[in-house]
């Protein structure tokens, strides 16, 4: 029986969805690089929301650990942490097995095993295991790493770590490699019981060479844009030289990030000691680096930056300036007004203990003397207006045109993100103390914290035009600052 006509032969209607949007970087996410080996090189990076998954793999004695729990011990608490590997010592390929067979008398009536696996680059036959005196998994293993001995150019060991088995080459370096297991050509084949077939098994992990913190540096940065700042938390030492080849890439690198250092030398307390970590890096300019001076704590620039990601740009007064904050965790130093006003003269930070029974953290700010929230702001400012200018280009139905009208519609989105920084706080209105440019003039007060301007498109070259490229959209703005020292005069008569 026919139902009729379609009515798309008269009315058709189609619905268009538009692209998602893409969404802004996050300014809250701080990297922890660490040399312990719980993460491989092949892994890289790992992301936790808490202290309790740090503590579940790294353990509470290591150097990662005790940068953590500074971090996560800030109050607001931050939400996210990354733990990336630094690879300061030459590792060797590692190839770790997936579900294996942990049945001990099903291992122990073989004594014909055999499997093949590549080690270095070379094909080898294990042949012959017995496994029938094995008393445990570990037992196991054992009967397999003294095969493994001989194996490839320079050997192999296996261990059962509690639920599988990992293969490590003695060699180490970019020469080290591992291929999977596979079934051998005569004996009962173990490779599959094992968990060491490339059907079972985790992705090989190569060898990998030492690098510099700067190398890691630069290696983390590629694995992934995630994270905005870089806290080194290593039971290797950093060199005050290494400090500063970290601190020259993060200045040069093309997305934004931050670095930070603590300090522990008690000589950058000394105005006539100008070796400090501190003094070299204000005499570098950095103004992605900071720096806290701590006689006890390894760590505790991660206090101070963990407190500055807790900002949520998307919300009301919510920007901060890090003088006045505390630091949990942290004990406060008790100096000197010439040791604070040498500190101060370094631009390096302190938690520091006052007279009247506080303690703060001052002066908020990086190695160049700029104040840390206002690096941090911008950089928010940055991307947010990026962001928002992609996408009206990127989910729009048909085009922004080349006219003004188009002009609008950009500068609308910068406008928006502009009004978003006066509602949190980083801009505000006042006095316009530069060159001015369009019909701003220096001296002019800007009412809304901020002036946009585009020249008109009639005034564009032609090769502009035919390149459609839009014409400079230029801001000024005007950043609302924080006040930090504050002068009372009382006169009094009697």
């Amino acid at each position: 029986m026919s139902t009729g006509l379609s009515v798309s032969r008269i009315v058709n209607v189609a619905v268009n969805m538009s692209p998602t949007a893409a969404a802004r970087r996050s300014f809250g996410i701080l990297c922890l690089a660490g040399d312990s080996d719980v993460i491989d090189g092949l892994e890289r990076l790992r992301t936790y929301t808490g202290i309790d998954g740090v503590g579940d793999d790294f353990g509470t004695d290591s150097p990662e650990y005790a940068a953590a729990l500074i971090y996560f011990r800030q109050s607001p608490k931050p939400k996210t942490l990354m733990i990336g590997r630094w690879i300061a010592e030459a590792t060797p390929a590692m190839l770790k097995g997936g579900t294996a067979v942990d049945v001990l008398a099903t291992w122990t009536a073989i004594e014909d095993g055999a499997m093949a696996i590549e080690v270095d680059g070379v094909e080898s036959a294990l042949a012959a295991l017995d496994f029938s005196g094995a008393a445990s998994m570990s037992g196991v293993a054992a009967v397999i790493s003294a095969a493994l001995a001989g194996a490839g150019a320079s050997g192999a060991t296996c261990q059962w770590d509690g639920s599988r088995f990992v293969i490590t080459t003695v060699s180490t370096g970019s020469t080290a490699d591992m291929g999977y297991a596979a079934a051998p050509a005569a004996g009962t084949d173990i490779s599959t019981l094992a968990g060491l077939t490339e059907a079972l098994a985790y992705a090989p992990v190569p060898g990998y060479d030492a690098e510099t913190p700067a190398q890691c540096a630069a290696e983390l940065a590629d694995m992934s844009s995630t994270w905005y700042g870089l806290v080194f938390a290593s039971a290797t030492a950093i060199s005050n030289d290494q400090y500063l080849d970290v601190a020259a890439y993060i200045e040069a690198s093309d997305l934004s990030r931050l670095f930070g250092g603590t300090i522990t030398d008690a000589r950058c307390l000394s105005s006539a000691f100008l070796t400090d970590l501190g003094t070299q890096l204000k005499a570098k300019g950095y103004d992605r680096t900071c720096t806290q001076y701590s006689s006890d704590n390894a760590h505790a620039v991660v206090s101070m930056i963990g407190r500055a990601f807790t900002v949520n740009f998307s919300g009301d007064k919510t920007t901060l300036t890090l003088k006045f904050k505390d630091e949990p965790g942290i004990t406060a130093e008790t100096l000197k007004e010439s040791q604070a006003t040498t500190l101060k003269g370094k631009n390096v930070n302190v938690f520091v203990y006052y007279e009247n029974d506080t303690a703060i953290i001052q002066e908020g700010v990086m190695a160049s003397g700029v104040f840390f929230d206002e690096i941090h702001g911008l950089d928010w400012l940055q991307n947010a207006v990026q962001t928002e200018v992609w996408n009206l280009l990127y989910q729009s139905k048909t085009k922004v045109p080349q006219t003004e009208t188009g002009m609008s519609r950009i500068k609308a989105r910068v406008i928006s993100v502009l009004d978003q920084a006066v509602n949190n706080g980083l801009i505000a209105p006042g006095v316009w103390n530069s060159d001015g440019f369009g019909e701003l003039e220096e001296g002019d007060y800007l009412p809304k914290g901020y002036y946009v301007y585009s020249s008109r498109i009639d005034d564009q070259s032609q090769s502009e035009r035919e390149a459609r490229v839009a014409p400079a959209i230029q801001c000024a703005v005007k950043l609302a600052g924080a006040i930090h020292f504050v002068d009372v005069t009382i006169n009094v008569n009697r």
